[in-house]
């Protein structure tokens, strides 16, 4: 029988990212677990305009207000089919706090999509996913994330002519 009650849900702000929901709300309800949504806002360094000589500099409270209108109505949506839910949003490197924010709750649990990337693409941008995976002190489900190329062509070639 599954024993995890507390899960931790990472979210990027895309819809890809949240196809781990539909997952989620099959069983979370039933099984009577307890949802914590997250989103980490990854620090944006410091720019210099080469046609201003202005430093753009992050607005966080913007940024954070952004994530707090994105995690409000999915939690929202998911309290309204009876599962408990809550969100925090963590400013830093998306694999630490997603790990530290899975300590601190203490979920048993860590769900979240992944790009699925290979090869060079994973060795140039990284891998949330994999650093989570490879350091989570709980198991962690994860979900391949489709990809918009491949989804388009499978709905071209199911479509009837």
């Amino acid at each position: 029988m599954l024993s995890h009650k507390r899960v931790l849900v990472a979210l990027d702000g895309s819809a890809a990212c949240e196809s781990v929901l539909r997952f989620l709300l099959e069983i979370a309800g039933p099984l009577d677990m307890n949802v914590m949504l997250l989103h980490v806002l990854e620090p944006i360094p410091p720019q210099v305009l080469d046609a201003n000589p202005k430093v753009v500099v992050e607005d966080v409270e913007a940024r954070t207000k952004d994530a707090e209108e994105y995690l409000a109505p999915i939690a929202a949506t998911l309290r309204a089919q009876g599962v408990d839910t809550s969100w925090a949003i963590r400013r830093g490197r998306p694999a630490d706090e997603i790990l530290a924010a899975a300590k601190e709750s203490g979920a048993d649990l860590i769900a979240m999509a992944t790009h699925g990337r290979t090869g060079l693409g994973r060795l140039l941008f990284g891998s949330v996913a994999e650093a989570v995976l490879r350091h989570a002190p709980v198991p962690v489900f994860m979900i391949r994330q489709p990809h918009t190329v491949e989804a388009a062509g499978a709905a071209r070639e199911a479509s009837p002519r």
